[in-house]
């Protein structure tokens, strides 16, 4: 049998490793320098600047580095399960990440940035040199040109110590969720006679082992931030990443003809076959940031992005079931359809070039803060012919092999988009108690496609508006009102797979609409936000049998209207930390016509309740010691469109302890942790995908070790 990983890496080498940096970095721990891991707290996806959460007329969170260690979270799924507007959405364990926000699909080419700019999330995106994840929810128009409505989410890389006198020196060990293991290196400082540069180091590597068999991979990351500090008026910052992923990817389970399957353990590799080869992302990804204060207090900020992905797309895929003449699930004996499908060499090219001019100017007697901003970005996606041939028949229940065939016999889509976006933004302060904000963005498109033979050439240069006003209002001392409407906009294009007429090609333009309510508190230990959202889009549907090659035709088709309620809120008082987070959706399918008969249903896959809870206690006894337990519940979400099938609701409990000390100058965090204590067997998703419905398992129970020193 091949094997598709690197070693293993056992823990005596990680002890090893972990060791050999103590040795290197002692003597500056016994010089005397403190630790300080800076965490900048202002959001940069909301394009305002540094109005903090608590302020800002639309509901968000800030993942930060610490939470990010304690949940153990390798990708930014495992970070956003903290929300319970956040859900998974054809979530492969071993895939890029895919979420729904307030029961949206985001587009894992628009509703996601870095450093504030766009990048395509089609890839695995590395979290050790993160320093928070941030969440924008609701129609994001004012901050993207195109954009899905749930949210949009911004990973902020780590970057050098602020102060003169602050050094990281870090090493992460950890163990766990299966056999995987990994080491990682944090390093930061500043230099120079007067401190003006500073730099950010990030390594790690890992060895990909999880709780699922036949998975096996490793994934390494190396990542250098820096900054010089020209002038007192001037700062530049640039930083780059490189990192490569291979792993044995994950097919979902289905229906057994008109039947949910039994509850399975979910450590089983549903597909995976002798031939199979692992799925390989590759990444390079930089920025560059120049920053200079104006007179009267402006700031001009111009920033350079770019990224380069390289993807092998691989799987022992299965899709259908040719015995009973059903496509969209598998067999009722649990047998199905099993293709060799690989998209090799597939390449995306980002580029995003922004300057913005922001401060606060007077205006009608009342004060502005206001910014401009352009931006100019460009989105390439070259592939090669792909391979997506039938294999043979597998079954869920009896082991089964397999033919390979890997020849790249279906021509692929090529396409290229190049935007240029404009956007205006205005925190008009009307009087002591209420703001206005007002945000409008003009977006021109020039957006083309075409078959790696050269067939289906298409173009579309579409332009639009999207405009957003919202009004706080300093209800009491510490609460705030506020209510918003904004609007969005996205083009959808057809999967390329050759069920499909046309294939790759975009789709016109949806624009969506939303409109938010709600209440902000902070005051002494508690913090709490309520939030009521109405969200229209339009949907997007395939017409057509999708049971043989050019037979189904991907197009617009009625929309989604999505109304919930959020509630969340945090209460820290002595050793005591309480946190919970609920949403109720209520997603329902509108003037859809190729089946008329899911107007009024629910929307699939999206849970109608939803809620996160953390307990976390603080021992006296034991100073350093703190514990939590942690609940993740998930109401019922619908398998069919007509509701004659449901997924139970589930609920899972993890219980994690955290005990950070220090010994000769050198603090040691530790963490051990229990994910599904209870072990429940359970369905955690149920997405329709490619005109099939799927079944993710939630995981077992599993377990996990960390161990970090800083000196």
């Amino acid at each position: 049998m091949a094997t598709h990983h690197s070693p293993s890496m056992p823990l005596s080498r990680i002890a090893a490793a972990t060791a050999l940096c103590i040795a290197s970095t002692t003597a500056w721990s016994q010089a005397g320098n403190e630790v300080v891991i800076t965490s900048p707290a202002p959001q940069q996806v909301s394009g305002f600047g540094d109005a903090p959460l608590s302020k800002v007329p639309f509901s968000g969170i800030s993942v930060d580095a610490q939470t990010l260690r304690d949940i153990g979270a390798t990708r930014i799924s495992d970070a956003l399960r903290l929300d319970a507007s956040v859900t998974d959405s054809y979530n492969s364990p071993a895939y890029w990440d895919m979420l729904s926000v307030r029961g949206y699909m985001l587009d894992n080419r628009y509703n996601f940035r870095r450093e504030g700019l766009p990048i395509s999330a089609e890839t695995m995106i590395p979290m050790d040199n993160k320093e928070r994840i941030e969440l924008l929810k609701g129609t994001s128009g004012i901050q993207a040109g195109t954009s899905a409505p749930g949210g949009l989410a911004n990973y902020v890389v780590k970057r050098a110590p602020s102060g003169n006198d602050e050094s990281i020196r870090a090493v992460t060990a950890s163990f766990g969720n299966g056999k995987s293991s990994s080491i990682a290196l944090d390093i930061g400082s500043r230099f120079g006679e007067t401190k003006d540069f500073g730099y950010r180091f990030n390594a790690a590597y890992e060895d990909l082992n999880p709780y699922i068999q036949n998975t096996q991979g490793h994934r390494k990351l190396m990542a250098l931030a820096m900054d010089w500090r020209i002038t007192p008026d001037s700062k530049l910052e640039w930083e780059f990443e490189t990192s490569e992923r291979q792993q044995i990817d994950v097919n979902g389970y289905s229906l057994l003809g008109n039947n949910l399957p039994p509850v399975v353990n979910g450590t089983r590799n549903l597909t995976w076959q002798s031939w199979a080869v692992p799925g390989v992302f590759n990444a390079n990804t930089g920025s560059v940031r120049f920053k200079q204060n104006l007179a009267n207090g402006w700031l001009w900020t111009t920033t350079y992005g770019a990224q380069r992905l390289k993807t092998d797309d691989r799987l022992a895929y299965a899709y259908g079931c040719t015995a009973e003449s059903t496509w969209d699930r598998y067999c009722s004996d649990g047998s199905f359809d099993l293709y060799d499908w690989r998209s090799n060499n597939e390449r995306r090219k980002v580029d995003a070039l922004q300057t913005e001019v922001a401060g606060q100017t007077t205006l009608a007697g009342l004060k502005n803060d206001l910014a401009v901003s352009v931006m100019r970005y460009r989105m390439v996606l070259e592939t090669q012919p792909y391979a997506y041939n039938w294999a043979g028949t597998g079954s869920m229940f009896t082991p089964f092999t397999s033919t390979a065939d890997p020849s790249a016999v279906y021509a692929n889509t090529n396409r290229s988009e190049y935007a240029t976006e404009l956007s205006v933004r205005d925190r008009m302060v009307l009087d002591a108690r209420n703001t206005l904000w007002l945000g409008l963005r003009h977006t021109r498109l020039d957006r083309s496609s075409i078959n790696t033979d050269g067939s289906n050439p298409v173009r579309v240069t579409p332009s639009f508006t999207t405009p957003w006003l919202a009004m706080t209002h300093e209800w009491t001392p510490g609460t705030q009102a506020y209510g918003s409407y904004g609007q969005g906009v996205e083009i959808d294009a057809a999967p390329h797979l050759p069920q499909y007429s046309n294939a790759g090609q975009p789709l016109p333009a949806m624009r969506s609409k939303q409109l938010e309510l709600g209440l902000k508190h902070q005051s002494g230990p508690m913090r709490w936000q309520l939030a009521w959202f109405d969200i229209t889009r339009p949907q997007s549907g395939d017409s057509g049998s999708c049971s043989a090659d050019s037979t189904c035709l991907r197009q617009i088709d009625g929309q989604t209207h999505n109304r919930g309620l959020e509630l969340g809120g945090t209460y820290s008082q002595g050793p005591w930390l309480l946190h919970a987070s609920s949403a109720w959706i209520h997603s329902e399918r509108q003037n859809a016509t190729i089946d008329p008969g899911v107007n009024g249903q629910q929307a699939l896959n999206v849970p109608n309740a939803v809620l996160r809870a953390l307990t976390q206690y603080r021992w006296a006894n034991l100073p350093g010691l703190r514990t939590s337990l942690r609940l993740n519940h998930e109401g019922t979400r619908r398998v069919l469109e007509d509701g004659s099938i449901n997924l139970p609701a589930w609920t899972t409990l993890d219980l994690a302890a955290h005990y950070d000390t220090r010994m000769q100058g050198v603090r040691t965090e530790w963490t051990l942790a229990v994910d599904n204590l209870t072990d429940q067997h359970y369905w955690r998703e149920s997405p329709k995908q490619f005109g099939h419905y799927y079944l993710y398992p939630g995981a077992p129970r599993t377990a996990r070790m960390t161990v970090r020193t800083s000196f």
